[in-house]
């Protein structure tokens, strides 16, 4: 790499070319995972968003063709809360490789009751944790044969005051929406740099990345109609809490980043600069809870259990 492309800041509005790439992202049809899709098509690689809902898949893919001219946007049916079908969804990608993966998707309940997946999991960490911890298994052989492929997991900013409770995942025990949730990201992070430190023992080409989007707010995004609208009055109630916070275009600017940026290493968090909660994609601190490779570990081999998977998701 010449030294004029490391001295180069990294600009969110001109991102390099990455085009014969290609990446999948989950949940890619609305929110930070849209606008990733909408800024990484920006860069010519083939972008496949994961979605349950076809409907939704298209209108993201409409929205992203309509400001990305020539967008390579396709659509992959993938349910994370099924389990089974996780490997027929990755066989459906007919793909040799696969550069990126963006573990995006995630479920969030505002209130109770409690909520299963199909294979009989709590929803949120059912659906954030171990639906994400499955898909790698299967598409870790593409990943694998990619030059440099990435795995980033999307955390959130609700992790760092949450701890897991090793014996109830599945807040059977005590279930509260927003802890749960927060729990049900800590786990995605835990992971993500647990999966970098067992890449890095295995010798793996494949990079493992955190990265979360800090306080990102629908009222401070840009409309996407369909996909999303934000009127004028709903912009200027929450004008002051941009001082605070941003828009879900600038919460993926991390995301984007941890994709793109050959500077990234595996095993790193990135955030957003200001407080990690607005501003331009910056390296963080790894706090300590989440790196723990104790529990970690732990994490990894009660998800395994659960998933019924390789213990190596298929890296060795």
């Amino acid at each position: 790499m010449s030294s004029a492309s490391q001295s180069r800041p990294w600009d969110v509005h001109r991102l390099p070319s990455a085009e014969g790439r290609i990446f999948l992202i989950t949940g890619g049809n609305a929110g930070i995972g849209y606008f990733a899709a909408e800024q990484l098509a920006a860069t010519g690689a083939v972008v496949v968003l994961g979605s349950r809902d076809r409907a939704k898949a298209d209108a993201a893919m409409a929205s992203i063709r309509s400001r990305v001219p020539g967008a390579q946007v396709r659509h992959l049916r993938l349910d994370l809360a099924d389990l089974p079908s996780l490997k027929t969804a990755v066989d459906r990608l007919d793909l040799d490789h696969l550069d990126a993966v963006v573990h995006n998707a995630g479920v969030a309940l505002d209130d109770p009751p409690r909520q299963e997946t199909r294979d009989g999991h709590e929803l949120m960490f059912g659906t954030n944790h171990l639906g994400h911890f499955a898909l790698t298994r299967w598409l870790a052989p593409l990943l694998s044969a990619a030059p440099a492929g990435r795995v980033v997991t999307v955390g959130s900013f609700a992790a760092r005051s949450e701890r897991l409770d090793l014996d109830d995942l599945q807040s059977t025990q005590d279930y509260r929406p927003k802890r749960t949730y927060g729990r049900s990201k800590l786990a995605q992070m835990s992971f993500g740099f647990e999966l970098d430190r067992r890449l890095r023992t295995v010798g793996s080409t494949v990079l493992s990345v955190v990265a979360h989007p800090g306080g990102a707010l629908d009222s401070l995004t840009p409309s996407r109609p369909p996909v999303s609208v934000t009127t004028p009055g709903e912009r200027l109630r929450t004008l002051p809490a941009a001082l605070l916070v941003q828009g879900k275009d600038a919460g993926a600017w991390p995301v984007v980043r941890a994709v793109l940026d050959p500077e990234v290493e595996g095993g790193q968090l990135w955030g957003p600069r200001v407080f990690g909660l607005r501003g331009l994609p910056r390296r963080e601190p790894v706090p300590s809870h989440m790196a723990d490779p104790t529990v970690a570990a732990r994490l990894w081999a009660l998800s395994g259990e659960l998933v019924g998977t390789d213990p190596h998701l298929g890296f060795r």
